[in-house]
């Protein structure tokens, strides 16, 4: 069976964590989170609980690369997992593996991601042609199950039926459902529902975040089963608006505390208020992290092309949110499905509200 991902992108790969330990003056990284090991493995699982932390550690080495696992993973890993320039090496399933892999370091000293948070940040900015092509297929796909779960509802769907119907569709695309929220009519306000046994009623909104090889897209989408009220409607071409002034801004070179900047005010030119901003996360970078990271004043990690976002401007009742890449022409929309309705907004289709 062959791993995900390919030599020639690990290569690069490489190459930007030998510049990272260049600028270190170090000889080897410790990887150890998630978000990283994916992104270094080129799309290699290296979880089996949804909720635990990683089954490996990866020690980048200036002669190779070591990974280790428990005694009980090291077979699937070997055949499933495992890029053919990588070694494995193994601990017992109640050992330590951040301890075994360190102890591999020549002088048993590696340097750890907590100290080069930043620059791994910067290393996994530009998404690598393979890398963004299977993105641009999980973020399709992630859209059309959208499509498929909102078509069907009805009124008296409930929101832990649409939950799981969405579920059932990521898991059999070879997808991890990470996040699934949906509220009904009643709790639109909600900026993070948890679903319930209530029924939809007259609106819904639904939000799907999937991983697959590592990357994960992030999509929300809203049904109606009427033709909405004017302060929604008002609502819905507003928060678009909203997003239209961030992907304006989303621009190489640019800083992700400028554009946060241009977020805040962009709330308040669109009559939202100039506090709406506080209420929820607005998103920011994407790819092997839901957000990577979440956009805030503090943040000042520069814009670069072929970088993935997921921007999600919120309002009363109202949300927008794609996973998008960062073109040369501009902002290219990865998580688009041809069957669900949309508006131009500042030449862009956008989706809008599903009405049945």
């Amino acid at each position: 069976m062959s791993t995900p991902g390919n030599p020639a992108d690990r290569a690069v790969k490489r190459r930007r964590v030998l510049d990272i330990l260049d600028a270190a003056g170090r000889d080897s990284l410790l990887l150890t989170s998630n978000t990283a090991l994916t992104w270094y493995l080129d799309g290699s699982s290296m979880h089996v609980s949804l909720a635990g932390d990683p089954i490996a550690a990866l020690l980048v080495n200036r002669d190779g690369d070591r990974l280790v696992t428990f005694n009980n993973e090291a077979e699937r890993i070997a055949a499933e997992e495992l890029p053919q320039d990588v070694s494995l090496n193994t601990v017992p399933w109640y050992g330590n593996l951040h301890a075994a892999a360190s102890a591999l370091a020549a002088d048993g000293d590696p340097l750890t991601e907590a100290a080069v948070v930043a620059e791994l940040r910067a290393a996994r900015q530009p998404l690598l042609p393979g890398e963004a092509a299977r993105y641009a297929k999980l973020s399709a796909a992630v859209a059309a199950i959208m499509t498929d779960v909102l078509s069907a509802a009805t009124p008296q769907t409930t929101e832990f039926q649409i939950a799981s119907a969405l579920a059932a569709r990521v898991v059999a695309a070879g997808a991890e459902p990470l996040v699934l929220l949906c509220s009904g009519h009643t709790r639109s306000t909600f900026r993070h529902p948890l679903a319930t046994h209530s029924p939809i009623g007259r609106r819904a909104m639904a939000v799907v975040c999937a991983r697959r090889h590592g990357l994960v897209a992030n999509v929300t989408r809203w049904v109606a089963f009427d033709a909405g009220t004017p302060e929604e409607l008002d609502a819905e071409a507003r928060i678009a608006a909203v997003e239209a002034d961030i992907f304006r801004a989303t621009r190489p070179g640019a800083r992700l505390n400028e554009i946060f900047s241009e977020i805040q005010a962009s709330y308040a030119r669109h009559g939202f208020g100039a506090d709406q901003w506080k209420l929820h996360h607005q998103g920011g970078p994407a790819g092997y992290a839901g957000r990577d990271p979440r956009v805030t004043a503090a943040t000042t990690d520069t814009v670069v092309l072929d970088q993935a976002f997921t921007w999600n401007p919120s309002g009363p009742g109202v949300k927008i949110e794609d996973t998008v890449i960062l073109r040369s022409t501009g902002i290219d929309v990865l998580s688009m499905d041809y069957r669900w309705p949309t508006a131009l907004v500042n030449g862009r289709r956008r989706p809008v509200t599903l009405r049945r």
